[in-house]
């Protein structure tokens, strides 16, 4: 019955098979197309986007994606991701963003309504999305009827002109569905009460046109319907009724109601899928119920068109993704025998080309012809399924029908119906055109070619050729006929299209004689004619179609052709390139050049074609060519006919020694016509050749013009300094004397001292460029000495005043040194125009002791206002020197020196030396010159006056000068002062160099002894801090003198040195008695006196400070009275935590109720709780706890829990209600049923095992039941649980627990698991029982290993089937024999992933089961390497076990099935088995075999033997075979399908040789098409064999004879044609005489009419 079905059905993929969650649903899986599932998962605990091609299931993408929806593309890798209000396109094979977009509303849903566009939904609008890189556009608003629903479908029909939005919603105990019809054009929304739509395209029979229709399912609660609805309905076209079926729904689905309808096109059905997974099939156009069943157990909550099947893709809770289609081979029976409709049976087969309804078919057309109604027979004919009808015998049966008057005629009547209906077959194309054509209406077959109509075929472009080529070149064309495409299109003269069209169908015609018909009467065409032939079939014969060219005298169009077919520069036409060139520097100098030029070829014969070019003029056309240096010297002279620039260029191929030979050559050949072609390849390749070796070419012509040009292009560049002097020396010569100014001035390469003397010798008329070179190097002294001595005292002038001012100072120095007059060195002076350095002037006048020469210049750059520094110091220097009121100098000017001044007095005045260090501050050199001088005084001053606490620390670290200056401090510096600012740095300086007695006599000079520092707060505050650390005696003294210092800081300085009697004075003092009390009770630690002190003061603080003290003293009573005494239960903490510890209870109990009246702290009430049960007064307690308190009565309780202060604890929480403490409590004083009742109501995990720990320790069993069943209905609690009553032996009570909570709601995973491993250890015999009946509710993995650790192996093995481990079954059925079962093992192997188990259960099998051997092989044929199989088989000399096996598959035409099959029939001696094997299947090692076979000792093996050898065409081994065995009839038919004239003779001679003279007559009849008549004859007439050859001479003479009249009738119509024609003997088939010369075929041949062209 199953083969029955009307549908297939199958599992595409296990998304839970791919590792990820187990929970699938319509928030985290999308199944946009039939092409990708994508599943959002984070099973892992890592958010990720798996991505399964649904094609090539082991395609899985995983990327880590957070997303809160994703869909894929339907047919592409594009993922569109959407995170709240962030959506984002991307291409993930580009890897590249393709849109994104942040909407300003929530997306509810979204879905690809097409290729291109995204569907959005959000709470109040339909937006669409492109991916062309624009932003959402509106499409329409929601209707109300979808608010508060959840939208789970929006589609569109094909042309997005129409939309269906769908929401369901829980509304009166059911799913309700809501839908929103929207027609873009009218701008309209309908709401209906749908649960799921769909568009679709119909053509309903009957009419002509398609029909757009809404397919609407829905289940009211007054029933459910399935309708079909017209929409979008042309007014000129009969409307579509409206078709309502009821949809059905069994009992059990009460609940149930569609989510999906999917269309299938190619049927025309409807797929209604439901969600509790049935599926129901519907006939679109009638709107019939074709089958309706369940396919999935688990609910359906996705679908999609299942395409390529014409079915429908599902996915359900489980996450099987699930196909159901269509099945074509049973559809029509199936309506046929179930459903009893013919004509829906009809109509799908019609529709879908789908079989069984052929018989309907022919019936229904042989009673419509016999009822004369031949219009419906041929609409039946037409819509026949698979074209059954659509014969030659139905088209002669309608030619056949006389036609009626008035009425058309029925074969016109049929071909009008089959137009209407789609395209003709061959047959049909070929009947309809022959009447057409005779009609002469070729436009009627021109419509229908180009509404594809016609099927094109040979015949029919035959048909349609002698009417309109250009119909039948496109019916040829169609058909794929080239060679009458081609002819069509030579005769058409469309000859670049036949080049395509040949290249295109590779396929070739005789081009030749097509080129040579054209370049007669269009050359350029045939150029590129020629050209597209070659491009087309590049191994077509050049040289044939350049002859061709040439014999015309054609060189522009040869040229052309050879240009386009050359350009690939193929070393194979070097010929041909040389030819190309030839043929144009004798014609066309001009266009070679240009191909030269180009550089296009670079294989043709250069010296040939070099010689050429010289003869033509092409100057650098040879020079490029030629090689040999014979030929470039005698070329490159010719200088004014070759490009400069290339020229140029041309010499860089060459070596230094050729370009230097050239050269020479150039400037020997004609020295002015080539001189400045040489001076620019010089400059080009100076540093090639060498500037030396140039140089010296230059020298040896005498061009000094030569030399200075190509020198002037190098100069600049060059780092050779011989080059430069060379440049310089010829500039010289030329007269060039700027140019020598401008090296002198700017080059940086030339050897200074070499060009200064070559100026000097050349004793130039302008003596610039050798004072340029003696500035630029520092030959000052020379180039003065130089002038001075030959009287050029212009150029003196001229170099200190317009070259170098800044070198006066040296240029005087040369002069003084020189013995210059005076007055000649002041006038120079005077006379520089520039800034001469003065600093500089100075030194070199005052190295010589002439420095009072520069008064008067010095004074009149004063008087000018000059500020330079250089003139104040020069004058100073010689006022000093002069004693010209030096002081007064020094004092009033600001502007020189202070450090060179002073260090150029020290040795001549220290007075005024000091005088200038003080004027510029210099510290160190005036610290420096007062020590040495004993300044003291002065130094002292200055240093207070400075203020500079850097200089005072410098100047007393230096201990030789320090007591001298300090007494000059103390004594004079600080009385003269009265800033106190500059007293307080020397103060703190002292303090910093650690001289603190120094400090204090400092101090108590200024604070003791009346002074204006005397009430100083800070210098008393210092002196406090000095004394207590210098000198401890004296602080009480100034306790007693002083009073205006700070009383906190010096007591807390005072303390911090030990000094705290000091300290309490102090405080004591200034009646601050709370710190005199913190002094008594932390530092002197005298609690005696400080309890006197605090009786004479009698302050709560100072009770406080003396309480706490006593506290830390461990007097604990003392201390609680003097708190209350205080009043101060600020400190109750540390009261609660030392008279806890101490056990002071009673003492504290008062404490703490004086705390109660100042405060409510938790703490104090839960300490006096404390106290209570340490005392154990508990009716104190219980009035403590019912009256008003804020104590922490769960932490006491603890408290006194952990110290076992049981009944405390109980009264304490039962006063809160803790009933979880409360029942540990109860354990501990062995309340047990009390414990679990107070258990029960905390209802706390950690309460339950602690109440069952104890229970099972007291074997309290059913006590621990009551908890046990609390505590495993959560997974964490059980291993412990367990483990609980295993390590005490409680087995049975273990397993009783667990049975006792199988009918738990709560029962989870992990409690059936457990439970089976119990089951595995203590009860195995009933393990099998509960894994039948919770297998789904298992951990597998973990009741697997149980159940190995206790070698369970069936249970193993169940467990591994049911969770589709199916290797590990397998494995194990072949490890331990008693798991094993034949068909099971069967059932299992065929679902393993790993492939080596096949291979393995082969081995298997065969050690112990080798009889089910052939059982197993056809179960696993379709899966396992055939090839390997035998292998295995082979290997263990097993073949013949598996004979079965290879029967069934060597259909395959596997190489090693068909070896080890045709060995196993040699052994078998089967040789008609062999004989067909042979003959059907042909991948064998044939040669092997047939070698194997020809030893063989049975006569029917070796001619099989024979029959390989003719098959492998080794035709004189398989005679050789059959004559040893007189297998004669198989020797001739060798002979003949040879084919070879030599081995049917020879076989012939041998037959005549043995006297088998029948033989001999057979093969004359056989193989009469190779041997030789003569031979026949001759063997004959020898051998006297002529009535045997009789037959086949008659036969000869015969075909002889017949052979001779077609000649004669030949010979006789060309004769009467010759009447008619000119004659065309000794001409070529185009007319013209043949140029039998021409070409490499011409040669040798005696066809007069077309020799040389292959004709």
């Amino acid at each position: 019955m199953a083969q029955q079905l009307p549908i297939r059905f199958s599992e595409v993929l296990q998304l839970a098979s791919l590792g990820v969650q187990p929970s699938f649903g319509f928030a985290n899986v999308t199944l946009q197309s039939e092409k990708y599932v994508c599943i959002r998962d984070n099973s892992n605990g890592a958010n990720q986007v798996v991505i399964v091609d649904l094609e090539s299931p082991e395609n899985v993408v995983r990327r880590p994606i957070s997303a809160d929806s994703v869909i894929m593309h339907p047919k592409k890798m594009i993922i569109a991701l959407k995170a709240q209000r962030q959506l984002q396109v991307f291409d993930l094979e580009a890897k590249a963003k393709l849109n994104s977009y942040v909407m300003n509303q929530d997306v509810v849903y979204w879905t690809w309504i097409s290729d291109s566009t995204i569907g959005i939904v959000t709470e109040t609008s339909v937006y669409h999305w492109s991916l062309s890189g624009s932003d959402p556009v509106k499409m329409f608003d929601r209707h109300s009827s979808l608010n508060g629903t959840q939208i789970i479908s929006y589609r569109s029909n094909y042309n997005e002109e129409w939309f269906t939005l769908v929401g369901i919603s829980s509304r009166d105990n059911r799913i309700a569905g809501n839908l929103q019809l929207y027609s873009k054009k009218r701008k309209v929304s309908q709401p209906l009460e749908s649960h799921a739509s769909a568009f679709a395209v119909i053509q309903p029979e009957g009419l002509n046109h398609d029909v757009q229709v809404l397919a609407l399912a829905s289940r009211l609660p007054t029933g459910s319907k399935l309708s079909v609805v017209e929409i979008d309905r042309n007014p000129n076209n009969p409307a579509f009724a409206t078709k309502t079926v009821d949809l059905f729904f069994p009992p059990e689905a009460i609940n149930d109601f569609p989510i999906a309808i999917q269309i299938a096109p190619a049927y025309g059905v409807a797929y209604v899928a439901t969600k509790f997974g049935f599926i129901h099939v519907y006939d679109l156009e009638t709107a019939k119920c074709i089958y309706m069943n369940r396919v999935s157990g688990e609910s359906i909550f996705v679908t999609t068109p299942h395409g390529s099947v014409n079915g429908v893709m599902a996915v359900n809770r489980k996450g099987q993704v699930l196909s159901v289609s269509i099945n074509p081979d049973t559809i029509i029976p199936y309506v046929l025998n179930n459903l009893n409709d013919a004509g829906l049976a009809v109509r799908l087969a019609s529709r879908a080309n789908l079989p069984g309804a052929d018989n309907l078919y022919a019936q229904q057309f042989q009673q419509l012809m016999m009822q004369g109604n031949y219009g419906d027979a041929a609409k039946v004919a037409a819509s026949s399924p698979r074209g059954i009808l659509r014969t030659a015998q139905v088209i002669e049966q309608f030619k056949q029908l006389p036609a009626i008057p008035g009425q058309i005629a029925p074969i016109l009547q049929y071909f009008g119906t089959l137009l209407d209906k789609g395209p003709l077959n061959e047959h049909e194309s070929l009947e309809l055109a022959r009447p057409v054509l005779a009609q002469n209406r070729v436009q009627l077959l021109e419509k229908w070619f180009n509404e594809d109509k016609l099927a094109c075929t040979e015949a029919l472009g035959d048909l349609i050729k002698p009417v309109n080529s250009a119909l039948a070149l496109k019916v040829y064309e169609t058909a794929n006929i080239p060679n009458k495409v081609v002819m069509c299109l030579s005769e058409l003269g469309d000859f670049n299209r036949l080049v395509s069209y040949t290249s295109q169908t590779s396929f070739t015609p005789d081009y030749v004689s097509l080129l040579q018909n054209l370049v007669r009467v269009n050359p350029d065409q045939a150029a590129d004619f020629a050209t597209q032939i070659y491009n087309s079939d590049p191994s077509v014969n050049l040289e044939k179609i350049v002859d061709i060219f040439m014999s015309q005298n054609l060189v522009q169009q040869a040229t052309a052709f050879l240009l386009d077919a050359l350009k690939d520069d193929n070393p194979a036409h070097s010929h041909l390139q040389t030819r190309l060139l030839e043929m144009n520097l004798i014609n066309a100098p001009q266009v070679a050049d240009a191909i030269l030029g180009n550089q296009m070829f670079s294989h043709f014969d250069h010296q040939a074609i070099a010689s050429l070019c010289e003869r033509a003029g092409l100057v650098q056309r040879a020079l490029e060519l030629y090689e040999k240096p014979a030929d470039i010297k005698r070329v490159i002279v010719h200088t004014n006919l070759l490009n400069p620039e290339w020229l140029m260029t041309y010499f860089g191929k060459f070596s230094p020694d050729e370009v230097y030979d050239y050269l020479r050559e150039m400037l020997r050949s004609n020295l002015r016509q080539n001189l400045q072609a040489v001076v620019q390849i010089a400059t080009r390749y100076s540093d090639l050749v060498g500037s030396q070796r140039l140089i010296e070419m230059f020298e040896k012509f005498r061009t000094f013009e030569g030399l200075y040009y190509y020198l002037g292009s190098i100069v600049n560049i060059t780092q050779d300094a011989d080059v430069v002097y060379k440049y310089i020396q010829a500039a010289c010569l030329m007269n060039q004397f700027t140019e020598v100014e401008r090296i002198c001035r700017d080059n940086n390469v030339y050897n200074p001292e070499k060009v200064k003397n070559l100026l000097k010798e050349a004793k130039l008329a302008d003596q610039l460029p050798l004072i340029l070179v003696c500035d630029r190097y520092n030959f000052v002294n020379d180039l003065i000495f130089y002038l001075y001595r030959n009287n050029l005292h212009q150029f003196i002038q001229i170099y200190v005043q317009r070259i170098n001012p800044l070198k006066t100072p040296h240029v005087v120095g040369a002069l003084l040194d020189m013995d210059c007059e005076e007055e000649f060195v002041k006038n120079l002076l005077n006379s520089v125009i520039g800034q001469i350095p003065i600093d500089e002037l100075v030194e070199e006048v005052e190295k010589r002791n002439r420095l009072k020469l520069l008064l008067p210049y010095l004074e009149s750059l004063l008087q000018s206002g000059n500020q330079d520094r250089a003139i104040y110091d020069a004058l100073a220097k010689i006022y000093i020197d002069s004693n010209n009121n030096p002081e007064v100098f020094l004092k009033e000017n600001d502007i020189y020196d202070t450090l060179s001044i002073g260090k150029y007095c020290e040795k001549r005045d220290p007075y005024l030396a000091f005088i200038a260090y003080e004027k510029g501050t210099n510290d160190t050199e005036l610290i420096t010159l007062c020590n040495e001088n004993s300044m003291f005084k002065q130094l002292a001053r200055y240093l207070l006056k400075r203020s500079e606490p850097e200089l005072w620390l410098e100047v007393l670290q230096d201990q030789m000068f320090r007591r001298p200056l300090l007494d000059q401090v103390i004594a004079t510096a600080v009385p003269e002062s009265s800033d106190p600012e500059a007293v307080s740095i020397v103060v703190r300086s002292l303090m910093e160099v650690d001289l603190p007695g120094q400090l204090i006599e400092l101090l108590e000079k200024i604070v003791l002894q009346p002074s204006s520092f005397s009430e100083n707060a800070n210098l008393q505050n210092l002196l406090f801090l000095t004394a207590i650390k210098a000198d401890k005696s004296r602080v009480m003294e100034y306790i007693d003198r002083l009073s205006n210092y700070d009383v906190e800081e010096i007591s807390e300085i005072a303390v911090e040195n030990g000094l705290f009697e000091e300290a309490f004075k102090i405080y004591k003092i200034h009646h601050k008695h709370e710190e005199a009390m913190k002094v008594l009770v932390e530092d002197i630690v005298s609690l005696d006196r400080a309890e006197e002190y605090a009786e004479i003061v009698d302050q709560p603080e100072v009770w406080s400070r003396l309480a706490k003290a006593q506290l830390g003293g461990i007097r604990i009573s003392e201390a609680i009275a003097s708190y209350l005494k205080a009043n101060d239960p600020s400190n109750y903490e540390e009261v609660i935590e030392l008279s806890s510890r101490a056990g002071k209870y009673e003492d504290l109990i008062k404490y703490l109720f004086m705390a109660r009246t100042k405060m409510h702290e938790p703490d104090v009430d839960s300490a006096i709780l404390v106290a209570y049960a340490r005392t154990n007064q508990l009716t104190e307690m219980e009035t403590f706890l019912i009256g008003s308190n804020v104590a922490d009565v769960k932490s006491v309780g603890d408290e006194c829990f952990d110290s076992g202060n049981y009944e405390a604890a109980k009264i304490m929480y039962s006063s809160i209600s803790n009933w979880s403490m409360l029942a540990s409590t109860l354990v501990y004083l062995k309340e047990y049923q009390g414990a679990v009742d107070c258990a029960r109501k905390a209802n706390s995990i950690k309460v339950w095992k602690q109440v069952g720990t104890a229970c099972i320790e007291q074997r309290e069993f059913r006590l621990a039941q009551i908890c046990g069943l609390n505590l495993i209905v959560h997974a964490e609690e059980l291993t412990f649980l367990i483990r609980l009553y295993e390590e005490r032996g409680y087995f049975d009570e273990v397993i009783s627990l667990m049975e006792a909570g199988l009918g738990l709601e709560r029962a989870h995973m992990a409690f059936y698991t457990e439970l089976a491993i119990l089951y595995s250890k203590y009860k195995p015999e009933r393990l099998m029982e509960h894994l039948k009946l919770f297998w789904g509710r298992l951990n597998m993995a973990k009741v697997v290993k149980a159940c190995d650790q206790a070698h369970l192996w069936n249970e193993a093995v169940f467990l591994y089937v049911h969770d589709q481990s199916y290797d590990n079954a397998a494995a194990i059925m072949m490890e331990e024999p008693e798991a094993f079962d034949h068909q099971s093992f069967k059932d299992i192997i065929v679902h393993v992933a790993n492939l080596e188990l096949y291979y393995r259960a082969l081995h298997f099998y065969l050690e112990q089961h080798p009889m089910l051997l052939t059982d197993l092989l056809a179960a696993l044929t379709p899966r396992i390497d055939h090839s390997r199989v035998i292998r295995i088989f082979e290997k263990s000399e097993n073949t013949p076990l598996i004979m079965n096996f290879m029967v069934a598959i060597q259909h395959l035409n596997i190489e090693a099935v068909n070896n080890a099959y045709n060995d196993l029939l040699i052994e078998m001696e089967d040789y008609q088995s062999l004989q067909d094997s042979i003959e059907n299947y042909d991948r064998f090692d044939a040669i092997a075999l047939a070698k194997r076979l020809e030893k063989h000792t049975l006569l029917e093996f070796r001619r099989i033997a024979a029959y390989i050898y003719r098959k492998n065409r080794r035709w004189i081994q398989s005679i050789e075979l059959s004559k040893q065995d007189r297998f004669y009839k198989d020797a001739i038919i060798t002979a003949r399908d040879s084919n070879q004239t030599e081995i049917a003779e020879d076989l012939m001679k041998y037959f005549v040789e043995i006297g088998n003279y029948e033989c001999f007559t057979a093969i004359l009849y056989t193989c009469y098409h190779l041997l030789r008549n003569d031979l026949v004859m001759e063997i004959s007439w020898r051998k006297g064999l002529q009535d045997y050859a009789y037959p086949y001479f008659i036969n000869f003479q015969a075909e002889m004879f017949s052979k001779i009249l077609t000649l004669e009738k030949d010979i006789k119509e060309k004769g009467v044609k010759s009447d008619e024609e000119p004659s065309t003997l000794g001409t070529g088939i185009f007319g013209n005489t043949l140029m039998l010369t021409q070409g490499p075929m011409a040669t040798g041949s005696n066809n007069t009419g077309a020799s040389g062209f292959g004709f």
